[in-house]
């Protein structure tokens, strides 16, 4: 992710986001879930991201980093930093404002999004080089969005474990300057273990790119991702909420996969405040 490539590829990246069996609800969590992933492209390590998503009574803080170095950059090569706050509502995130800072070999991103009710009202963001090619952006594309971080987070569906009818969505982003639909289907369920944090059942989805507005047609992160690319997301619960987020993106690829995997998956749970005792794990 750097973002605006490491959004197409952790949401696949896109990008780059249920529960325990049993869990309290969303609204009356308090913690931090802290996530570290590795990028790899044929097994080779290229770079890696974090992320940091924290929980109150009725709202959120995402926060997101990484880099990846250019070898092969047409995959992945750049740097970037997100964060997005937003409200709780029925345990489902609702986005208020996103900022962004991502730099690429060629291009230097800085966004910053004021939302309300999935619709943007107040945008920021420094214009791309412009290019005959580029698909226009309009106002109705700004609406009924969620941003890039909060795409990673799906609303748990059913008993409570991972299931198909997480998969059955389409997420429609916008990252300040492009605008795509990342479009889930169920394919199987897997068990999965981290270094550190989350063992258990992850939910994995078939992920279509599907550009809208803002990009380029002829760009080659575009066609690398809607050539009949087969792009697989694996959903892991985030103890405590009723969400699920990203524990592996695979996106085939000829020359070797690329693969975001997370090393770490855990959550931070935290104590009501007011001196009521330490923060525990």
């Amino acid at each position: 992710m750097l973002v605006s490539h490491l959004n197409l590829r952790m949401t696949a990246a896109g990008a780059i986001l249920a529960l325990l069996l049993v869990a309290p609800d969303f609204a009356r969590a308090q913690g931090k879930f802290e996530a570290s992933y590795g990028i790899s492209v044929a097994r080779i390590p290229i770079g890696s991201a974090t992320a940091t998503a924290e929980f109150g009574d009725a709202h959120y803080v995402i926060t997101m980093s990484g880099r990846a170095s250019g070898m092969l950059r047409v995959l992945a090569s750049g740097d970037g930093s997100l964060r997005t706050r937003g409200a709780l509502t029925d345990g489902r995130p609702a986005p208020t404002e996103f900022t962004a800072r991502t730099t690429t070999d060629d291009d230097t991103l800085d966004v910053k999004l004021v939302i309300d009710g999935g619709n943007v009202t107040e945008l920021s963001a420094s214009e791309p080089k412009p290019h005959p090619d580029r698909v226009e952006l309009t106002e109705a594309h700004r609406r009924g969005i969620v941003d890039p971080l909060t795409a990673l987070l799906v609303p748990r569906e059913g008993d409570g474990a991972p299931n198909a009818a997480a998969c059955q969505r389409t997420l429609p982003v916008f990252d300040g300057r492009r605008r795509f639909d990342l479009k889930l289907t169920f394919k199987r369920i897997d068990m999965v273990k981290t270094e550190r944090g989350y063992a258990g059942p992850v939910v994995v989805c078939a992920v279509t790119f599907q550009p809208v507005a803002g990009h380029r047609s002829s760009s080659t992160m575009v066609k690398f991702l809607t050539q009949g690319r087969d792009i697989e997301m694996a959903l892991a619960p985030v103890a405590g909420t009723r969400l699920l987020a990203p524990f592996r993106i695979t996106i085939v690829n000829m020359l070797g996969n690329l693969v975001v995997q997370a090393n770490r998956f855990e959550v931070v749970h935290t104590a009501p405040t007011m001196g009521q005792g330490e923060p525990s794990r």
